[in-house]
């Protein structure tokens, strides 16, 4: 695709292209995802742990769907678009069919369950949306590229979600005009969230197929490789690389199911949905501001060390969230997780895409892009769900319970960020061994 070409659908036309698609994919989920947490926990009376599988359950029939069905199809047939498209259809009609479902049951515990496995079922047709765009990026773009391509996406995304959380605040209680969970319970939000898949497609239709009719005839044979190695340790440090993003991510997403939870608690900062949404806002304004220069930051100083700073920004988050300092210190903890989502997703997206051969693209996309689906709730059922069940049957208060699992979050992340930090002093040294022997 032309210089030219690229420039129109994303820059010349941002409300029928990849952006404008973006900004409804993140609207839905800012309104969807932001209150569907406390639905279950507070209105249907699921247990800590019950309420993280609608994020993990769902996720891992996300990345099943990805790795063994859509991946391999999608590279098989070249067909990006058509991926996107079909299973934002499919999955905007079973949505209205969970709703409906949810509703048929008097107790609100299997309602609750009702939705978990209806999102599952759900998920895995949406999975074809998420393969299919995270290979469209590189079919369209060049490498050098992509960080800028996807800081932008990220902004243009982050507007979509304030919107979205905005207004699932509202919808969540009708102002505070209906009884909390109102939004849900009457299926006003399942609703809305379906009609903005059926949306999105409009903009998509816009888009190029992708795959390798789309790609330039330089981009085809080779890449521009990260690091100019043998490609048997190339896979070495892919492999490297997708275990430190399991622990960056499952530590920094980790706390996705419970922070709803943790925030609206009567003994602690007991915030309502509006508020609420006002502090997922300043997660979303932080990915605004930043993804405008995320390729010029990425660039001067490589996506490698960006992954870096993006981990330990958000390590210092979670140590915020665990922190009784106040509000004001919540609503940085959010700003410094939109900080890290952005610079973590942009930076390792272009890492990775300079390791994966054109070949088997969609595949090995699908597999980094398990470091994040299932980041955003197995890690939350496994580890700090239960240990929030466990630590309320102990005695230990509902405040207390929450901030230790924040404070595991952030070891976990820790983790990660050592294993990262090890494979980029590994490659650099590998990348100017030899230019230190000729020193000599």
């Amino acid at each position: 695709m032309s210089p030219d070409r690229q420039k129109r659908i994303l820059f010349q036309n941002p409300i029928w292209g990849l952006g404008s698609f973006q900004a409804l994919a993140m609207f839905r989920r800012g309104l969807f995802y932001t209150f569907l947490s406390i639905y279950l926990r507070n209105f249907l009376g699921l247990t800590v742990t019950a309420t993280s599988l609608y994020a993990t359950i769902p996720m891992i029939l996300s990345v099943i769907g990805q790795n063994l069905i859509w991946g391999p199809l999608s590279d098989r047939f070249q067909r990006r678009r058509t991926l996107i498209i079909t299973g934002e259809v499919i999955a905007g009609i079973m949505l209205i069919l969970v709703w409906y479902l949810h509703t048929i049951p008097t107790s609100q515990i299997i309602a609750g369950y009702i939705i978990i496995i209806g999102l599952t079922a759900t998920e895995l047709f949406w999975s074809m949306s998420n393969i299919g765009w995270s290979a469209l990026i590189s079919d369209l773009y060049p490498s050098k590229k992509r960080t800028r391509i996807m800081g932008w996406l990220n902004s243009i995304g982050g507007i979509g979600r304030i919107i979205g959380a905005t207004l699932g605040g509202f919808f969540y209680d009708l102002n505070g005009q209906q009884y909390e969970g109102w939004g849900f319970e009457q299926g006003l939000l399942f609703f809305v969230a379906s009609g903005i898949m059926f949306l999105s497609i409009i903009p998509m239709s816009f888009t190029p197929e992708g795959g390798k009719s789309s790609s330039t005839p330089e981009q085809i044979p080779q890449e521009e490789p990260v690091l100019n190695l043998d490609p048997l340790l190339i896979r070495k440090i892919y492999l490297i690389f997708v275990i430190s993003l399991i622990f960056i991510n499952f530590g920094r997403n980790s706390i996705t199911t419970i922070q709803s939870q943790y925030l609206t608690l009567d003994s602690g900062f007991d915030v309502t949905s509006r508020i609420l949404g006002r502090i997922a806002n300043m997660r979303s304004i932080a990915m605004i501001i930043l993804g405008l220069v995320t390729g010029w930051i990425c660039k001067k100083i490589g996506e490698d060390i960006a992954v870096i700073f993006g981990a330990l920004i958000g390590i210092i988050s979670l140590l915020l969230f665990a922190s009784p300092v106040g509000i004001n210190s919540i609503y940085g903890a959010s700003v410094g997780l939109g900080v890290s989502d952005l610079v973590v997703s942009a930076a390792s997206y272009t890492y990775a895409s300079k390791l994966i051969p054109y070949e088997k693209r969609a595949r090995l996309f699908a597999v980094y892009n398990a470091t994040f689906f299932l980041s955003w709730g197995l890690s939350g059922t496994l580890f700090l769900a239960p240990i929030v069940d466990l630590l309320l049957v102990r005695g230990y208060s509902e405040i207390f319970a929450y901030r230790v699992s924040f404070l595991i979050a952030a070891g976990i992340t820790l983790i990660g960020f050592g294993i990262f930090l090890g494979l980029v002093i590994f490659t650099k040294k590998k990348q100017y061994r030899k230019e230190i022997i000729n020193l000599f």
